[in-house]
C-alpha cells in the first residue's frame, strides 16, 4: 500500500491512493454504467406501463406480488445454480447476458409487435366481469410484454446492482478501504443519475418521428429504441470493464488461477434463507431492506398516480420522470462530494444508517399531508404560485421523492454494504444473496400486497391515501430498531476486528447489545 497522504480537499473529495487506480477506477465506471442502465430502466419501465392503454399506477401494486415477487424467487435460484457450478466471474458474464438479451428480444421482436402480442380484447371480457379494484391485476395481462420489461428492470437493480456489483465490491473491499471507496461509487451512481435523467428526458420529449429509420409508427417507438440502445451498449461495456479487471489481477480473491472452478461455496436457495434464520446480524439487515422497500412502495404508488393524471402520454411521462432523475442524480451528487463520505468516516454507522428512514418519514408525512388537505385551502396556495392542487401535490410528492432516493443512494447503500463486510465469505455470499436476491422483492411486494387490499377495499389509490400515511409511521419505526440492533453488533464486531462464520450446525454467535 502506497505511503501516499491526502490533503484536506483530496481527502474530501478523492481519498484513493495511486496504486489503486488500476483497480479503483474501472470498478468506478463498472458501477456507473451499471446505475445509468438502473436510472433509464426507472424511467422507461413507469413509462411504459403507467401510460399503457388501460392502465395506470394502479399495476405497480399488482405486478410486484403476482410477477416480480415470482421472478425474483427464479433468479436467486438462477444465480445460485450457476453460482455452484461457474466461477464467481463467469457468472457475472452470465446474468449480464440474460439481461443484455432480453433488452434486445424486446426492442426488436416484442416491442415492434405488441399490437399482435397484447389480448386486448380477451382483458376487456375480464374487466367487464371483474371487480374495479382488479383493473391493475388484468393490465398485467393486456400488456405483459410491457410487464416482462418491468420485470426485467426490476431485476437488474436487484441481480445486477445489488447481488453482483455489491458483492464484488464487498469481496476486494475491507472494512477500513469500504469507508474511503464507497462514497465515491455513491458519487459515481449519483452523477449516472445526473446523465440518465438528462438522456431520457431528450430522447421522451425532444424527438420527432424520424420516417428514414424503420422502427415504429410515432416518436415515443423510436423513443424506446434509442433508450433501449443505451442500456443494451451500457450491458456490453460493462462486461468489458469486468473482463479487464480479472485480467489484471484485480478479480475475485477466491477465483481459481485457472478461472475455470467455481466457488467453493456451495449455495442453495433453502439453505441461504436457513442461514439468514440462525443469526441475528443477517435478521437486522434483513429487516432494514424489506422495510426500506416496504416504504419506499408505499409513498411512489400514490406519487406516481398523481403523476400519471398530471402527465398522461408516455412521451410527456417519460420526459419528466427524467427530470426527476436528473434532479436526484445532482441532490445525491452533492450529498456524496460534501457529505456522506465525510459523515460516514467521522461518525458511528449506526448514526448515518438512522438518517434515511428519519428523511422519509418527515417527507413522506408531509407529502401526504399536503394530499389529504388540497381540497381545502391549499387551492388558494396554490393559485399564489399560478399552480393548481394537482400540479402541487405533484411538485411536493416528487420532492419528496427527491430527498428520499438520494439520502438512499448515499447512504442507505453504503451503510448497508459496509455492514457486510465483516462476513465471512460463505455468510456474505449466501446471506446477501438472499437478502438483496429475495428480501428487498419481499419489502417491495409487501409494500404491493397492503396497497392490494387497500385497492380492492375502497376502488381507488386516492381513497386509500389516508391508510397508506398510517402505515407508513409502523414500517418506519420497525426500520429504525432494525438499524440500532445491528449497531450494536456492528460495532462490537469491527472493534474487535471479528468476522462472523457460521456453520450449519450451530448458529451465528454475534455480541448482545450493549
Amino acid at each position: 500500500m502506497s505511503s501516499e497522504t491526502f490533503g484536506p480537499i483530496r481527502s474530501l473529495l478523492w481519498p484513493v491512493h495511486r496504486s489503486e487506480f488500476k483497480q479503483f477506477v474501472p470498478m468506478l465506471l463498472i458501477f456507473f454504467l451499471i446505475s445509468f442502465n438502473y436510472n433509464l430502466l426507472r424511467a422507461a419501465k413507469d413509462a411504459l406501463v403507467i401510460t399503457a392503454p388501460s392502465s395506470g399506477a394502479e399495476v405497480l401494486p399488482f405486478i410486484k406480488v403476482w410477477a416480480i415477487l415470482p421472478c425474483a424467487v427464479l433468479m436467486t435460484f438462477i444465480f445460485t445454480r450457476l453460482s455452484n457450478k461457474l466461477s464467481k466471474e463467469r457468472v457475472f458474464y452470465a446474468m449480464m447476458t440474460i439481461f443484455i438479451g432480453f433488452f434486445i428480444v424486446f426492442t426488436f421482436i416484442l416491442y415492434p409487435l405488441k399490437d399482435y402480442l397484447h389480448p386486448n380484447e380477451l382483458a376487456d371480457t375480464l374487466e367487464s366481469y371483474l371487480p374495479r379494484g382488479c383493473k391493475g391485476f388484468i393490465a398485467i395481462f393486456r400488456n405483459w410484454t410491457y410487464t416482462a420489461f418491468y420485470i426485467m428492470s426490476e431485476m437488474w437493480s436487484t441481480m445486477i446492482m445489488s447481488v453482483l456489483f455489491w458483492g464484488f465490491a464487498n469481496d476486494v473491499t475491507s472494512v477500513k478501504d469500504a469507508k474511503r471507496f464507497y462514497g465515491l461509487l455513491g458519487i459515481s451512481c449519483n452523477s449516472s443519475g445526473i446523465v440518465a435523467g438528462l438522456v431520457a428526458s431528450c430522447l421522451s420529449q425532444n424527438i420527432h418521428f424520424d420516417t428514414t429509420i424503420s422502427f415504429g409508427t410515432t416518436a415515443w417507438d423510436q423513443s424506446v429504441l434509442y433508450l433501449n440502445s443505451f442500456i443494451i451498449l451500457s450491458g456490453v461495456g460493462c462486461m468489458a470493464l469486468f473482463r479487464y479487471l480479472h485480467s489484471q489481477g484485480f478479480g475475485y480473491r477466491t477465483t481459481s488461477a485457472d478461472n475455470k472452478q467455481p466457488s467453493s461455496v456451495k449455495m442453495g436457495l433453502r439453505k441461504n434463507f436457513a442461514y439468514l434464520t440462525k443469526s441475528k446480524y443477517l435478521i437486522s439487515i434483513a429487516v432494514i431492506v424489506v422495510m426500506y422497500n416496504i416504504a419506499i412502495n408505499l409513498l411512489e404508488v400514490v406519487w406516481k398516480d398523481q403523476v400519471k393524471v398530471l402527465y398522461p402520454n408516455p412521451g410527456e411521462f417519460s420526459a419528466y420522470m427524467g427530470q426527476v432523475l436528473t434532479a436526484i442524480g445532482v441532490l445525491a451528487t452533492f450529498t456524496s462530494i460534501f457529505l456522506s463520505g465525510n459523515l460516514i468516516r467521522r461518525y458511528s454507522w449506526t448514526s448515518i444508517a438512522m438518517i434515511s428512514p428519519v428523511i422519509i418519514i418527515t417527507t413522506g408525512l408531509g407529502f401526504f399531508l399536503f394530499l389529504l388537505l388540497k381540497d381545502t385551502g391549499l387551492s388558494g396556495f396554490a393559485a399564489l404560485f399560478g399552480s393548481t392542487p394537482l400540479a402541487m401535490g405533484v411538485f411536493f410528492g416528487t420532492l419528496q421523492n427527491c430527498f428520499s432516493r438520494a439520502s438512499k443512494y448515499t447512504l442507505f447503500d453504503a451503510t448497508k454494504e459496509i455492514s457486510f463486510v465483516p462476513l465471512s465469505e460463505e455468510c456474505k455470499l449466501k446471506g446477501k444473496a438472499a437478502i438483496d436476491g429475495v428480501g428487498s422483492r419481499l419489502g417491495k411486494s409487501g409494500g404491493a400486497l397492503i396497497h392490494q387490499t387497500l385497492l380492492m377495499s375502497f376502488g381507488t389509490i386516492s381513497a386509500s391515501t389516508p391508510y397508506v400515511g398510517g402505515l407508513l409511521i409502523f414500517v418506519i419505526g420497525a426500520w429504525m430498531w432494525a438499524v440500532r440492533s445491528l449497531g450494536f453488533n456492528f460495532k462490537a464486531l469491527t472493534e474487535n476486528q471479528e468476522v462472523i462464520t457460521l456453520s450449519e450446525e450451530a448458529p451465528i454467535q454475534t455480541p448482545a447489545p450493549t
